[in-house]
Protein backbone atom coordinates (compact mmCIF):
# COMPACT_ATOMS: atom_id res chain seq x y z
CA UNK A 1 0.00 0.00 0.00
CA UNK A 2 1.45 3.39 -0.87
CA UNK A 3 1.36 6.31 1.15
CA UNK A 4 -1.22 8.95 0.33
CA UNK A 5 0.03 12.11 0.06
CA UNK A 6 -0.21 15.10 2.22
CA UNK A 7 -1.78 17.05 -0.42
CA UNK A 8 -4.59 13.97 -1.06
CA UNK A 9 -5.41 14.67 2.42
CA UNK A 10 -6.43 17.88 2.04
CA UNK A 11 -8.33 17.30 -1.04
CA UNK A 12 -10.02 14.43 0.52
CA UNK A 13 -10.94 16.78 3.15
CA UNK A 14 -12.78 18.86 0.74
CA UNK A 15 -14.78 15.97 -1.45
CA UNK A 16 -17.09 15.25 0.67
CA UNK A 17 -19.31 17.52 2.63
CA UNK A 18 -20.99 15.40 5.83
CA UNK A 19 -19.58 13.42 7.54
CA UNK A 20 -20.59 12.12 11.42
CA UNK A 21 -19.87 13.35 14.95
CA UNK A 22 -22.41 13.58 18.22
CA UNK A 23 -23.32 15.89 20.82
CA UNK A 24 -25.54 15.57 24.41
CA UNK A 25 -27.63 17.97 23.49
CA UNK A 26 -29.02 20.04 20.44
CA UNK A 27 -32.03 20.09 17.77
CA UNK A 28 -32.42 18.38 14.62
CA UNK A 29 -31.22 20.20 11.66
CA UNK A 30 -32.73 21.49 8.93
CA UNK A 31 -31.59 19.89 6.12
CA UNK A 32 -33.08 22.70 3.86
CA UNK A 33 -30.98 25.29 5.60
CA UNK A 34 -27.46 23.80 4.77
CA UNK A 35 -27.02 23.11 8.25
CA UNK A 36 -25.98 19.19 9.42
CA UNK A 37 -28.53 16.45 9.83
CA UNK A 38 -28.41 14.81 13.38
CA UNK A 39 -30.42 12.03 15.36
CA UNK A 40 -31.39 10.85 18.03
CA UNK A 41 -28.98 8.75 20.12
CA UNK A 42 -30.38 5.71 21.88
CA UNK A 43 -29.30 3.68 24.98
CA UNK A 44 -30.02 -0.18 25.54
CA UNK A 45 -33.72 0.46 26.45
CA UNK A 46 -34.33 2.78 23.61
CA UNK A 47 -33.98 5.95 25.75
CA UNK A 48 -32.73 9.24 23.88
CA UNK A 49 -29.90 10.28 25.32
CA UNK A 50 -28.04 12.60 22.84
CA UNK A 51 -28.01 13.35 19.49
CA UNK A 52 -25.98 12.32 16.60
CA UNK A 53 -25.28 15.22 13.78
CA UNK A 54 -23.51 15.41 10.91
CA UNK A 55 -19.48 17.26 10.49
CA UNK A 56 -17.53 18.25 7.87
CA UNK A 57 -15.15 16.11 6.27
CA UNK A 58 -12.62 18.55 7.45
CA UNK A 59 -13.10 16.70 11.05
CA UNK A 60 -11.21 13.66 10.15
CA UNK A 61 -7.63 15.82 9.49
CA UNK A 62 -8.00 16.73 13.68
CA UNK A 63 -7.11 13.21 14.35
CA UNK A 64 -3.77 11.63 13.98
CA UNK A 65 -4.68 8.24 11.92
CA UNK A 66 -5.86 11.21 9.15
CA UNK A 67 -4.32 9.26 6.47
CA UNK A 68 -5.26 5.91 7.24
CA UNK A 69 -8.93 7.59 7.65
CA UNK A 70 -8.52 9.08 4.28
CA UNK A 71 -7.42 6.30 2.75
CA UNK A 72 -10.29 3.86 3.90
CA UNK A 73 -12.92 6.62 2.51
CA UNK A 74 -10.74 6.02 -0.72
CA UNK A 75 -11.13 2.69 -0.92
CA UNK A 76 -14.75 2.71 -0.46
CA UNK A 77 -15.85 4.88 -2.78
CA UNK A 78 -12.89 2.94 -5.44
CA UNK A 79 -13.07 -0.10 -4.39
CA UNK A 80 -12.50 -1.28 -7.95
CA UNK A 81 -10.09 0.84 -8.89
CA UNK A 82 -8.04 0.65 -6.09
CA UNK A 83 -8.42 -3.31 -5.31
CA UNK A 84 -8.87 -4.95 -8.40
CA UNK A 85 -7.23 -8.11 -7.12
CA UNK A 86 -10.11 -8.44 -4.56
CA UNK A 87 -13.66 -6.70 -6.84
CA UNK A 88 -14.52 -9.46 -9.59
CA UNK A 89 -16.58 -7.19 -10.80
CA UNK A 90 -16.94 -3.16 -11.38
CA UNK A 91 -18.68 -2.43 -8.20
CA UNK A 92 -17.25 -0.47 -4.99
CA UNK A 93 -18.61 -0.62 -1.69
CA UNK A 94 -20.31 2.96 -2.53
CA UNK A 95 -22.18 1.55 -4.99
CA UNK A 96 -24.94 0.11 -2.51
CA UNK A 97 -23.32 2.22 0.80
CA UNK A 98 -24.73 5.72 -0.67
CA UNK A 99 -23.60 8.71 0.39
CA UNK A 100 -20.37 7.51 1.18
CA UNK A 101 -22.39 5.30 4.12
CA UNK A 102 -24.20 8.28 5.43
CA UNK A 103 -27.60 8.19 4.34
CA UNK A 104 -30.96 7.25 5.93
CA UNK A 105 -32.21 3.88 4.78
CA UNK A 106 -29.37 3.80 2.18
CA UNK A 107 -27.07 1.31 3.90
CA UNK A 108 -25.44 3.54 6.08
CA UNK A 109 -22.05 3.15 8.21
CA UNK A 110 -23.54 5.10 11.39
CA UNK A 111 -23.88 2.16 13.52
CA UNK A 112 -21.03 -0.38 11.49
CA UNK A 113 -18.61 -0.40 14.77
CA UNK A 114 -20.97 -0.68 17.10
CA UNK A 115 -22.87 -3.31 16.01
CA UNK A 116 -19.83 -6.03 15.37
CA UNK A 117 -18.66 -8.79 16.37
CA UNK A 118 -22.53 -10.55 16.52
CA UNK A 119 -23.81 -13.62 14.90
CA UNK A 120 -25.32 -13.58 11.44
CA UNK A 121 -27.63 -15.77 10.54
CA UNK A 122 -26.25 -16.60 6.79
CA UNK A 123 -23.17 -18.06 8.61
CA UNK A 124 -24.53 -18.96 12.15
CA UNK A 125 -21.78 -18.13 14.02
CA UNK A 126 -20.20 -15.11 15.55
CA UNK A 127 -18.84 -12.56 12.56
CA UNK A 128 -16.57 -9.44 13.74
CA UNK A 129 -15.72 -6.62 11.39
CA UNK A 130 -13.77 -7.81 9.35
CA UNK A 131 -15.09 -11.04 8.69
CA UNK A 132 -18.10 -8.35 7.72
CA UNK A 133 -16.21 -6.56 5.14
CA UNK A 134 -14.76 -9.58 3.64
CA UNK A 135 -18.39 -11.14 3.58
CA UNK A 136 -19.14 -8.03 1.03
CA UNK A 137 -15.90 -8.08 -0.86
CA UNK A 138 -16.88 -11.99 -1.86
CA UNK A 139 -20.25 -11.51 -2.38
CA UNK A 140 -21.49 -7.74 -3.46
CA UNK A 141 -18.10 -7.17 -5.12
CA UNK A 142 -17.97 -10.89 -6.20
CA UNK A 143 -14.23 -11.22 -5.35
CA UNK A 144 -11.56 -12.23 -2.79
CA UNK A 145 -11.22 -11.07 0.77
CA UNK A 146 -8.37 -8.92 2.10
CA UNK A 147 -6.26 -10.16 4.51
CA UNK A 148 -7.61 -9.23 8.09
CA UNK A 149 -3.88 -7.81 8.93
CA UNK A 150 -3.77 -5.94 5.63
CA UNK A 151 -3.26 -2.01 5.48
CA UNK A 152 -6.38 -1.80 3.26
CA UNK A 153 -8.53 -3.41 6.57
CA UNK A 154 -7.32 -0.99 8.17
CA UNK A 155 -7.89 1.80 6.24
CA UNK A 156 -11.56 1.05 6.04
CA UNK A 157 -12.47 -0.13 9.84
CA UNK A 158 -10.89 3.32 10.33
CA UNK A 159 -13.05 5.14 8.54
CA UNK A 160 -15.81 3.35 9.88
CA UNK A 161 -14.34 4.01 13.60
CA UNK A 162 -14.07 7.37 12.55
CA UNK A 163 -17.67 7.90 11.16
CA UNK A 164 -19.14 6.56 14.62
CA UNK A 165 -17.21 9.30 16.33
CA UNK A 166 -17.17 8.99 20.01
CA UNK A 167 -20.84 6.89 20.75
CA UNK A 168 -20.27 4.37 23.22
CA UNK A 169 -20.21 1.19 22.28
CA UNK A 170 -23.97 0.12 24.06
CA UNK A 171 -25.44 3.19 22.04
CA UNK A 172 -27.05 3.79 18.90
CA UNK A 173 -27.61 5.83 16.12
CA UNK A 174 -31.60 5.91 15.66
CA UNK A 175 -31.35 5.46 11.88
CA UNK A 176 -32.24 2.75 9.77
CA UNK A 177 -29.37 1.39 7.40
CA UNK A 178 -32.18 -0.26 5.70
CA UNK A 179 -35.87 -0.48 5.25
CA UNK A 180 -38.81 -2.15 5.77
CA UNK A 181 -40.61 -3.80 3.27
CA UNK A 182 -44.02 -6.19 3.07
CA UNK A 183 -42.56 -9.62 2.38
CA UNK A 184 -46.26 -10.58 1.38
CA UNK A 185 -46.62 -8.97 -1.39
CA UNK A 186 -46.70 -11.69 -4.22
CA UNK A 187 -43.53 -10.34 -6.82
CA UNK A 188 -44.72 -9.83 -11.04
CA UNK A 189 -41.47 -10.03 -12.82
CA UNK A 190 -43.16 -9.14 -16.05
CA UNK A 191 -44.37 -5.66 -14.50
CA UNK A 192 -40.94 -5.50 -12.78
CA UNK A 193 -39.58 -5.65 -16.30
CA UNK A 194 -41.52 -2.96 -17.80
CA UNK A 195 -40.94 -1.22 -14.54
CA UNK A 196 -37.62 -1.14 -15.24
CA UNK A 197 -37.53 -0.03 -18.74
CA UNK A 198 -39.47 3.16 -17.29
CA UNK A 199 -37.81 3.58 -14.26
CA UNK A 200 -34.62 2.15 -13.79
CA UNK A 201 -32.67 1.69 -17.67
CA UNK A 202 -31.69 5.22 -17.80
CA UNK A 203 -29.09 5.35 -15.33
CA UNK A 204 -28.30 1.60 -15.23
CA UNK A 205 -29.05 0.31 -18.68
CA UNK A 206 -31.36 -1.90 -21.07
CA UNK A 207 -29.62 -4.51 -20.48
CA UNK A 208 -28.57 -4.08 -16.45
CA UNK A 209 -25.29 -2.98 -17.62
CA UNK A 210 -24.55 0.42 -15.64
CA UNK A 211 -23.21 3.54 -17.13
CA UNK A 212 -19.62 3.86 -16.73
CA UNK A 213 -17.62 7.45 -17.21
CA UNK A 214 -14.98 8.82 -19.34
CA UNK A 215 -12.51 7.07 -17.20
CA UNK A 216 -14.36 3.67 -17.45
CA UNK A 217 -15.44 3.28 -14.16
CA UNK A 218 -19.27 3.03 -13.02
CA UNK A 219 -21.07 6.13 -12.12
CA UNK A 220 -24.23 3.75 -11.80
CA UNK A 221 -23.79 0.13 -10.76
CA UNK A 222 -24.62 -2.86 -13.22
CA UNK A 223 -27.63 -4.72 -12.11
CA UNK A 224 -26.75 -8.09 -13.74
CA UNK A 225 -24.41 -9.49 -15.88
CA UNK A 226 -20.37 -10.50 -14.73
CA UNK A 227 -20.07 -6.87 -13.57
CA UNK A 228 -22.77 -7.32 -10.95
CA UNK A 229 -23.15 -8.31 -7.82
CA UNK A 230 -23.15 -12.12 -7.34
CA UNK A 231 -25.87 -14.55 -6.12
CA UNK A 232 -25.02 -14.97 -2.72
CA UNK A 233 -25.30 -10.95 -2.27
CA UNK A 234 -28.16 -9.90 0.10
CA UNK A 235 -29.20 -7.27 -2.99
CA UNK A 236 -29.43 -10.64 -5.07
CA UNK A 237 -32.98 -11.54 -2.56
CA UNK A 238 -36.34 -9.98 -4.06
CA UNK A 239 -37.04 -8.24 -0.79
CA UNK A 240 -33.96 -7.36 0.38
CA UNK A 241 -33.26 -5.87 -3.11
CA UNK A 242 -36.92 -4.35 -2.87
CA UNK A 243 -36.73 -2.67 0.37
CA UNK A 244 -33.34 -0.78 -1.27
CA UNK A 245 -35.36 0.49 -4.24
CA UNK A 246 -38.42 1.67 -2.15
CA UNK A 247 -36.78 4.00 0.27
CA UNK A 248 -33.92 4.70 -2.13
CA UNK A 249 -34.62 4.82 -5.92
CA UNK A 250 -34.51 6.59 -8.38
CA UNK A 251 -31.60 7.98 -6.68
CA UNK A 252 -32.98 11.68 -4.76
CA UNK A 253 -36.29 10.69 -4.07
CA UNK A 254 -37.57 8.31 -1.35
CA UNK A 255 -35.02 9.18 1.13
CA UNK A 256 -35.05 13.01 1.13
CA UNK A 257 -38.66 12.50 2.19
CA UNK A 258 -40.51 11.28 5.46
CA UNK A 259 -40.59 7.05 4.91
CA UNK A 260 -43.39 5.77 3.01
CA UNK A 261 -44.26 9.36 1.02
CA UNK A 262 -43.32 10.96 -1.78
CA UNK A 263 -41.54 7.87 -3.43
CA UNK A 264 -41.77 7.30 -7.15
CA UNK A 265 -42.51 3.88 -6.72
CA UNK A 266 -44.89 1.87 -4.30
CA UNK A 267 -43.96 -1.20 -2.55
CA UNK A 268 -45.39 -3.48 -4.96
CA UNK A 269 -43.80 -1.80 -7.72
CA UNK A 270 -40.34 -1.87 -5.63
CA UNK A 271 -41.11 -5.85 -5.50
CA UNK A 272 -42.00 -5.91 -8.64
CA UNK A 273 -38.78 -4.87 -10.33
CA UNK A 274 -36.47 -6.26 -7.41
CA UNK A 275 -37.89 -9.63 -8.95
CA UNK A 276 -37.06 -8.89 -12.27
CA UNK A 277 -33.31 -7.36 -11.96
CA UNK A 278 -32.50 -9.54 -9.01
CA UNK A 279 -33.51 -13.09 -11.44
CA UNK A 280 -31.03 -11.86 -14.40
CA UNK A 281 -27.94 -13.49 -15.08
CA UNK A 282 -25.40 -12.60 -12.74
CA UNK A 283 -22.38 -14.93 -11.21
CA UNK A 284 -22.32 -17.54 -9.06
CA UNK A 285 -21.06 -18.02 -5.37
CA UNK A 286 -19.24 -21.58 -4.71
CA UNK A 287 -19.55 -21.62 -0.96
CA UNK A 288 -23.24 -20.97 -0.90
CA UNK A 289 -23.77 -24.33 0.60
CA UNK A 290 -22.72 -23.10 3.92
CA UNK A 291 -25.29 -20.81 3.74
CA UNK A 292 -28.02 -21.34 6.96
CA UNK A 293 -26.43 -23.99 8.21
CA UNK A 294 -28.82 -24.17 11.27
CA UNK A 295 -32.19 -23.31 8.69
CA UNK A 296 -34.25 -20.91 8.51
CA UNK A 297 -33.08 -19.76 5.07
CA UNK A 298 -35.35 -16.55 3.66
CA UNK A 299 -38.03 -17.34 1.03
CA UNK A 300 -36.03 -15.07 -1.31
CA UNK A 301 -32.67 -16.68 -0.98
CA UNK A 302 -31.52 -17.59 -4.45
CA UNK A 303 -30.08 -20.89 -3.66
Amino acid sequence: MKTLPSVLIAAGALLGLSMLAWSQSGAPADPAAGTPQSFALLDPDNQVVGRYSIPPDSDILRHANAEEILYGKRLLNETARLLPDNVGGGLNCNSCHLSQGKTDHGANYFNTINSYPKVMPRAAAMVDMAGRVNGCFMRSMNGKPLPVDSAEMRAIIAYFTWLREDVPKALRVDTPSEGKIDTSLVPDPVRGKALYAAQCATCHGDDGEGMKDQFGDYIFPPLWGDESFNIGAGMARTYKAAAFVFYNMPMGVNHKLPIGQGGALTQQEAVDVAEYFTHMPRPDFAPKGNDWPKGNKPKDARY
